[in-house]
């Protein structure tokens, strides 16, 4: 497509006193502006996170906290409304502060505030506050207060965290030790309730019913032999009038020998049972040796024997008194032996049942007591470590944020930059200017060139008249652009500062026009 650049030139020149005068105003808007901004003063104060002092192997901090995550909490916590209206109040950094909003006041402080972090790998964090206001002593005072925040907030953070660690672990030792005594004084209660069936003592018990149980067929044993021996006494005294054999020079059994054969019949029961230093025993066998020493000395007064004396019992029949005395006693000391072997074997299978049953319920005791005494444990362990890491926090030995550069106040202005708002008011009114000339050219559907007539009914004509214009035509025509361009160069600019001088300042007719906007 051929550009016929004789044509846009004219209708440049056409249009020209319009389109100077949109970029006569909107850069005349703006340098009116930046001449009216009032002069802002920025400074800034550097901070720089440190590592603990004391290396985490030896002692490790309770605050365990990324720099960045920690400098994102402390920055969220400074950034907050109450903040930039107390800070904007003490220090007066607005001139409109007390007909100002309060949600401008916050926009303004968050627009006027810079906060920016540098980090990297194996590199120190470092956090930079900027503020920008109208003096340099307003701004200095507003970031050294941000500093002395951030300072106090990473203060309260790090010993608060440290101290809510060290209480939960105080009160986690408090009450696992809670748990440890009372599980203590389960288990003592359960042992105290069954001492005669706890486990430990298995092994005795069933030890002392094996012992039990062969003595208890042994007793039985004699027991039977002894009822039967009695048994036959009887038949034989019974069919011959004797306990035994007898001699044919047996005599009559005096009071003493009858004594006798009792006593040695106790000291026989009693040497079943007891020991010979017992002194039951003692005594029967000193009843034993007094009765012996009587009889002898009987035997040696008597000569020869005499007749039996008128009532006095036969021999055979004291024999057999004694005998059967000394045999029923025999049994009826080991039947009350076999019914206390019998209570004591059925106390100890119930023992030994119930050790079982005991044996799980106090596992299960001990089980939970191990596990109760593991956590306290474990609980100590971190207790100790939390106190270790809340004295780090108390001295300052661990993590903390230091102010490498205070924040001082500018002599110089940093801006605003009237050259950057000049250029874009001049920018922006190019761009209308361009604007308007591509509209035009978009809204305009006449015909005016050949080719357009071509393009649109599609015919070619033979040939093409030109509009031939007078002298007096071109000449108003030209006098008329000239015109209108001194007045859109000369003329607006004059009007613009007549207003902005004895009307109203430009930035302020701009802010109520754009407030008069639907938008």
């Amino acid at each position: 497509m051929n550009l016929d650049l004789r044509f846009y030139w004219k209708l440049l020149l056409r249009r020209f006193p319009i389109m100077a005068l949109l970029f006569t105003v909107s850069t005349m808007m703006a340098a009116f502006t930046a001449m009216r901004m009032p002069e802002t003063y920025s400074t800034s104060a550097r901070l720089l996170v440190e590592e603990p002092q004391i290396p985490a192997n030896m002692v490790a901090s309770t605050v365990r906290t990324d720099a960045v995550e920690q400098l994102d909490v402390i920055q969220q916590r400074l950034l907050t409304r109450a903040n930039f209206i107390d800070i904007a109040n003490r220090f007066n950094v607005y001139e409109d502060l007390r007909t100002a909003e309060p949600d401008a006041i916050v926009n303004r402080m968050q627009r006027d505030t810079e906060i920016r972090r540098t980090t990297a790998r194996d590199r120190a964090t470092v956090m930079t506050i900027s503020f920008t206001g109208r003096e340099g002593q307003i701004a200095a005072n507003v970031v050294n207060e941000y500093v002395t925040l951030v300072l106090e907030a990473n203060a309260s953070f790090r010993m608060g965290r440290a101290e809510s660690t060290l209480e939960f672990f105080e009160q986690e030792v408090e009450r696992l030790g809670q748990e440890l005594d009372a599980q203590s004084v389960r288990i003592a209660t359960f042992k105290s309730e069954n001492s005669d069936a706890l486990p430990e003592n298995q092994t005795f018990r069933l030890g002392r019913q094996t012992l039990l149980q062969e003595r208890l067929a042994r007793m039985e044993r004699d027991l039977h032999m002894t009822v039967s021996q009695r048994d036959d006494i009887e038949s034989i005294f019974e069919a011959t009038g004797q306990v035994g054999q007898r001699s044919e020079q047996q005599r009559p059994i005096s009071n003493e020998e009858r004594q006798l054969l009792v006593a040695r019949t106790d000291l026989s029961r009693a040497l079943a049972t007891y020991t010979p230093e017992n002194p039951r025993v003692v005594r029967l066998q000193a009843i034993v040796d007094r009765l012996e020493a009587i009889i002898a000395s009987q035997a040696a007064a008597v000569a020869v024997p005499g007749e039996e004396e008128d009532g006095a019992m036969s021999a055979a029949e004291a024999m057999f008194q004694a005998t059967m005395i000394e045999i029923e006693n025999r049994i009826q000391t080991m039947q009350t032996d076999v019914e206390e072997t019998k209570e004591q074997l059925d106390t100890l299978e119930r023992s030994i049942a119930a050790s079982s049953v005991n044996g799980f319920e106090l596992a299960a005791l001990q089980r939970d007591f191990e596990i109760i005494q593991t956590r306290y444990n474990a609980a100590v362990v971190n207790l100790n470590q939390a106190q270790v890491g809340e004295r780090i926090e108390t001295t300052a030995q661990g993590q903390r944020i230091t102010v490498i550069e205070n924040a001082n106040a500018p002599r110089l202005p940093s801006g605003p930059d009237r050259p950057r708002v000049i250029a874009m008011g001049a920018a922006l009114g190019l761009g209308m200017a361009g604007g308007f000339f591509v509209l035009l050219e978009l809204l305009n559907r006449t015909v005016r060139r050949p080719a357009e007539l071509i393009g649109r009914f599609n015919v070619t004509p033979i040939a093409t008249i030109p509009y031939l214009e007078s002298r007096g035509r071109r000449t108003a025509r030209r006098l008329a652009l000239v015109i209108g361009t001194l007045i859109a160069v000369i003329g607006v600019p004059l009007l613009l500062w007549y207003i902005d001088t004895n009307y109203m300042p430009l930035n302020t007719l701009v802010q109520r026009v754009l407030a008069l906007m639907p938008f």
